[in-house]
């Protein structure tokens, strides 16, 4: 099974994107993610998470979500690798969100764009 959930905070603005030659809309975008341990400074380092969505959650992502607004999505891992122009293999690593929930503040938002204020 590959399943994975994260909690973090937008590190910039999603922005919509069109799948070339196709109707598919998609947005990418990245997260902090806490880590659950203090590193040996006694600081909490994060890790940069990068997202990709799809379709109506997507448009619905880019319209309400914001540079540093938190987010708690669920998905899968997607895994890859390519080579570089200097013929490298480098590897790449990303989440495919398939549901997401706007956390941390009074709006309510569902993924298919109805907005409920509490």
């Amino acid at each position: 099974m590959n399943k994975i959930v994260l909690l973090g905070k937008l590190i910039r603005d999603p922005e919509l994107k069109v799948l070339d030659d196709s109707d598919k809309v998609y947005s990418k975008f990245i997260i902090a993610v806490e880590r659950s341990f203090k590193s040996s400074d006694g600081e909490r380092k994060s890790d940069l998470i990068p997202v990709t969505i799809w379709g109506r959650k997507a448009e619905v992502v880019c319209k309400y979500l914001h540079k540093g607004d938190l987010i708690s999505l669920s998905g899968r891992l997607m895994t890859g690798s390519y080579e570089d122009k200097l013929g490298e293999k480098k590897y790449i690593a990303q989440v495919v969100a398939e549901d997401f929930r706007f956390v941390g503040n009074k709006r309510n938002v569902h993924q298919d764009g109805e907005v409920k204020v509490e």
